[in-house]
């Protein structure tokens, strides 16, 4: 600013100290973070017809004679259309509610009030910065507040839907399953409705969804009790001598084109949220195997970086419960991580390397060409395939499973396939399509979710083909 001045709120902008840098725009994180939330995030009572005025556009605008552009496009219009069913979804739900009573009739947890006051909660965000926009000290401001207290469906909806993608990774981690994730979401939603008269802008609007978010999923897991368990034997079949995986018959692929939407429309920019390490699907696993509180206190604390008193104010637990729970949590964590974990200097994204060990993967299984699979496979990788029984430990192991199955003179022989590449959970991903024989349509079949280390593939998971629609994937070839 030329007048020196912070745009945000007008006060004067701080001296730049030792000439050094770039000259700050505003005069706090604070102002900072407001003016970005401004930018991202349309007030409540214009999301909708701003959506409806930019759809209208885009559609205006679409050239069916350029198929590069006119796919482009179409593929935006879909995602803005997309934005606003959902928030048509939960303006409607959100209605039916004043009638229908809650999503979870009975609760396992208390249900305390729901605003956070705790100082650090209220005023910084995991970053240490004001995530809020406040104009007034520690809390929301008036104008968001008023609208959640409003009663107004289509207010609220504009409200939540830009916390929806970051809010859905954070139920992930605590539950493991995208489906399930999904469900928490609209949980938290439809509860933060019910309880939208006990917000009174004390807290961050987005601390307090994130309270609400923690109690569903605990709330979840306390009525689905999940714990992890070995493979066993299958038997005939060799699953190779080495010590049997933990199975966790509920864990599902996340698909990275919506850690990307994280990424570009969260309301405060967080590397946390979608950081390739904790996003891994060793990760994920490894975390189920914690106590659901214990895993809601290393989610918060060391994934999301919250200080320890957001976190027991977020969980209604004393600091001293917290950082016991953490400590307690820290150790059990690292024993169902691979012994290197903490030597991983990963990317945020799949690495070259990766991308080229996925296209030969895929080559080669298109090709049935048993040879190069196996030249790509780690000596002791890991094959499992949640939330089937099947499991193999141990190169010669699983190549003695696949042969047969692309083996034409084999009587296991089960056809052609064509495989699409993807990405979930920051890793490469393969998406498997199967043309049994004496038909003529590849119909999806598995989602093979590789880990490479060494430039080898030393893990994979496979997936059933159910999620396929929420990686942008078609059913059939």
């Amino acid at each position: 600013m030329t007048d020196g001045r912070c745009p945000s709120c007008g006060k004067p902008l701080p001296a730049r100290e030792g000439g050094r840098g770039r000259t700050s725009k505003y005069c706090s994180p604070a102002c900072r973070q407001k003016a970005y939330r401004e930018r991202r995030q349309p007030s409540a009572d214009t999301a909708v017809p701003a959506l409806i005025a930019d759809i209208e556009q885009r559609v205006r605008r679409l050239a069916p004679q350029l198929p590069d552009e006119f796919y482009t496009d179409v593929t935006d219009l879909a995602s803005t259309v997309g934005r606003l069913r959902r928030i048509a979804q939960l303006a409607r739900d959100a209605s039916a509610e004043e009638t229908a009573g809650n999503v979870t009739p009975a609760r396992v947890t208390v249900n305390p009030p729901e605003n956070v006051t705790s100082p650090a909660v209220t005023e910084t965000g995991s970053d240490g910065v004001t995530d809020d926009g406040v104009t007034k000290s520690g809390g929301e401001d008036d104008v968001v507040t008023a609208a959640v207290r409003s009663g107004d469906e289509w207010d609220f909806a504009g409200l939540v839907e830009p916390y929806r993608h970051e809010l859905q990774v954070h139920c992930y981690r605590m539950v493991g399953s995208y489906d399930d994730a999904e469900d928490m979401v609209q949980e938290t939603f439809l509860r933060a409705w019910n309880r939208r008269d006990a917000f009174e802008g004390r807290s961050t609007f987005r601390a307090w969804l994130y309270r609400i978010a923690t109690n569903a999923c605990l709330d979840f897991l306390r009525r689905n009790e999940r714990r992890p368990q070995r493979y066993e034997p299958v038997p005939g079949m060799d699953n190779g001598t080495a010590e049997a995986p933990a199975r966790v018959t509920w864990l599902q692929p996340y698909p990275d084109a919506l850690l990307e939407d994280v990424a570009s429309t969260e309301v405060q920019p967080d590397g946390a949220v979608v950081s390739r390490e904790t996003m891994e699907l060793v990760f994920l696993a490894a975390i189920q195997h914690l106590p659901p509180r214990q895993r809601a206190v290393l989610i918060l604390r060391d994934v999301l970086g919250w200080p320890a008193a957001d976190t027991a104010e977020q969980l209604d637990m004393s600091v001293a419960s917290v950082n016991s729970a953490l400590q307690r949590a820290r150790p059990a964590l690292r024993r169902h991580l691979p012994q290197r974990r903490s030597d991983w200097t990963a990317s945020a994204r799949p690495t070259s390397e990766e991308r080229e060990i996925l296209q030969r993967y895929m080559d080669a299984a298109d090709q049935a060409d048993a040879a190069v699979v196996a030249e790509l496979l780690s000596e002791d990788v890991v094959l499992t395939m949640p939330p089937n029984p099947f499991w193999f430990v141990g190169r010669d192991a699983m190549m003695a499973f696949i042969k047969p199955s692309i083996d034409p003179a084999s009587p296991h022989f089960q056809g052609t396939w064509k495989h699409l590449p993807t990405f979930a959970n920051r890793q490469p991903a393969a998406a498997g399509y199967l043309r049994r024989p004496g038909t003529t349509v590849y119909r999806a079949q598995v989602l093979d979710v590789l880990r490479v280390e060494g430039g080898r593939i030393v893990e994979i998971t496979s997936f059933e083909p159910h999620l396929f629609p929420a990686f942008g994937l078609p059913l059939t070839l």
